[in-house]
């Protein structure tokens, strides 16, 4: 009898942390109604002796989106950003700038469970500051469709990587009197040959 019972408790227990690996690794990916908040973090700073020069910048860029289904998502981006330049025996150059904008992601492919691969779409209006003893301010706005994937860690939490932008259309205006604007077009047709080219890195947050 008692093996009977110790038999049924084991097959039990197998049946459960079976049942527990399947639910966990559904968990992997989106569902209809997520809430999932995302950013990336850069600095750097580099100092040229021979030159005498220093830079430093910082760019901070977060995102919250909300799942309409089960693979599109809408949601909302900042962008935060500094940048300081000092050349020995000259004033010191001073930049920054700050946007907001608006975009929508739909994942099109997974690759395994954990892997999640997604194309977006968003614009964002922003000014940019720029300047050594007059600070020249520069109104933006751009808009574009781009590549990127996720990979999960853990149920919750992933990794971000912004694999390319296929095509960016961008104006940009400054306060100086006369300054009648410039615009910008880029498509990148050769995206899947380079887009780790210049890769950003972030991490992923769901709710």
């Amino acid at each position: 009898m008692k093996k009977i019972i110790l038999t049924v408790a084991a097959v039990f227990a197998f049946g459960f942390a079976n049942a527990q690996d399947k639910k966990e690794s559904k968990g992997f990916g989106f569902s209809e109604g997520d809430v999932f908040v995302e950013g990336n973090l850069a600095t750097s700073s580099s100092n040229d002796k021979n030159t005498e020069t220093k830079i430093n910048s910082f760019e901070f860029n977060p995102k919250a989106g909300y799942f309409l289904s089960d693979k599109f998502a809408v949601g909302v981006e900042l962008g935060i950003g500094s940048g300081k330049t000092t050349v020995a025996g000259t004033n010191t150059s001073k930049s920054s700038n700050f946007n907001v904008g608006a975009f929508g992601r739909y994942y099109f492919l997974e690759v395994g469970e954990r892997f999640k691969t997604y194309t977006e779409f968003g614009f964002n209006v922003g000014t940019e500051k720029t300047g050594v003893s007059t600070t020249v301010k520069n109104n933006t706005f751009n808009i574009g469709a781009g590549l990127g994937m996720n990979y999960f860690l853990t149920p919750k939490v992933a990794i971000s990587f912004g694999l390319g932008n296929v095509i960016n259309f961008g104006t940009a205006k400054t306060d100086q009197s006369g300054d009648k604007g410039s615009s910008s077009m880029d498509v990148n047709l050769n995206v899947f040959n380079n887009f780790f080219n210049t890769p950003t890195f972030g991490a992923l947050y769901k709710f």
